[in-house]
This record gives structure tokens, sequence and C-alpha cells, in this order.
């Protein structure tokens, strides 16, 4: 007797519809969230808006907090097929400046902010009161301050951060810069457009960690070691 092969169902047709109904679910979300608030949405009210059923979303997300990370991560890839970060990390492996490394940074806030921000502010306001929110406020908050941290490394390992400024404190001088909540008085409150904001941001910064301009700014030059209490190690 001939036995039929199994029908395979990891096909790239399948793949690129469960992508599609990822990509809608998060996107509901997401607009349902910013609308009503986080409180008043519900996992049904998503799948109903999405065309998929509430077992999916949870499958998929495992309620709320999964779907905030979710909306999170898309909304930091920025635009285009390359992430944020992945073409941050491409500019500090190829740009020599210091300087232009920080504008592209600012460049990169201005395009990130607007599609992550405003979901970090509603990720502050519903942890407030819910304490899955909470936990995952205080997560992204660290994973954001390693990878500050991480790029301020990489500034210092290449001479170019002051003397008498460390990692740690480079990392926070970033990390405060990258917040939503600067985002939030700039831009929400005060109506500036995306493309400032950025390059305030990328002032601010150059302003506050690099070298003056002149020979010791060029790269290779003096590295500086490792303040008391830090690592040498990667940290982000």
């Amino acid at each position: 007797m001939t036995v039929k092969p199994k029908r395979r169902y990891d096909s790239p047709r399948r793949a690129e519809q469960a992508r599609q109904t990822r990509a809608a679910v998060i996107d509901t979300a997401q607009r349902l969230f910013l609308r009503d608030g986080f409180a008043a949405t519900t996992i049904t009210a998503i799948a109903a808006e999405a065309g998929v059923s509430a077992e999916t979303v949870y499958k998929a997300f495992g309620g709320k907090p999964g779907l905030v990370r979710a909306i999170c991560e898309t909304a930091l890839a920025g635009e285009g097929p390359v992430p944020a970060e992945a073409r941050s990390d491409d500019l500090q492996l190829t740009e020599p400046d210091p300087r232009a490394i920080i504008r592209g940074w600012g460049r990169l806030t201005a395009e990130v902010a607007p599609r992550v921000s405003p979901v970090l502010l509603l990720l502050r306001a519903a942890a407030v009161a819910d304490p899955e929110m909470a936990d995952l406020r205080d997560e992204m908050d660290a994973s954001r301050l390693r990878r500050m941290t991480r790029n301020a490394r990489n500034l210092a390992d290449t001479g170019h951060i002051r003397d008498g400024i460390t990692v740690k404190h480079a990392g926070e001088v970033l990390w405060t810069y990258s917040s939503p909540e600067l985002y939030e008085l700039l831009v929400l409150h005060r109506g500036w457009q995306a493309r400032r904001y950025g390059a305030f941001i990328a002032d601010a910064m150059i302003a506050a960690l690099l070298r003056p301009e002149g020979p010791r700014s060029q790269p290779g030059s003096h590295p500086r070691s490792p303040g008391p209490g830090e690592s040498s190690g990667s940290s982000g």
C-alpha cells in the first residue's frame, strides 16, 4: 500500500500567513491601547478587531504584557528592512568620528521615538495600578540602560569620552536622553518636530560626553581605562 507523505505545515505560505496575523494583532492592539487605554482594552476586543480568536492572541502573546512587549519591539525596529538597533551597531563599527555616530543616533531617535514613546508612556500609566505592567516597565528600562551603557563603552574604548566621566555615568546620560519622558516634554507638550528633537538629543549628548574637538578626539587616541567598580567587558 502506498503511503502518502504527510503535508508539511511549515510551508513558506503558512509562515507568511502567521507573520501577517501576528502583525495585524500587534497593530490592532497598539491602536486600541492608545485610543482606549490599557485597562479598558480587552484581549477579546483586540482579537475581534484583528479578525482572530482570543485563544490565538493568548497563544501568541500570553496576554497584555506580551502584547505591549511585542508592540515595543516592533516600534524599536524603526522603518525599513534593517532594524534600527542593527543600524546603530553598524554605525559604531564603520564610522570613526564620534560626533557622526551620535548624530546618527539622533536621526535614529527621531525615527523610532514617535513609534515607541507613546507606548512606553502608556506602559508608565498602566504600571501605577498593574504589577505586571510595573514589572514590564522595569524590564524595559533596564534593557534600555544596558543598551546605552554598551554604546557608552564603545565611545570610551576609543578614547572619546571626556576625562572624569565613567562608562556608568555616560550610559546613564544616554539613557536619560533616550527616555520617553523627554520625548513627552518636548514633542508631545511643546510641539517639537521629530527631526528637531533628534538633533537636540544629538547636540546634548555630544556636549555632555565627548572630548573637545582636536587631536585627542581622533580615533585610537588614549583609550580610557575603566573606572572604579567598572568591568572591562561589554555591558550590553
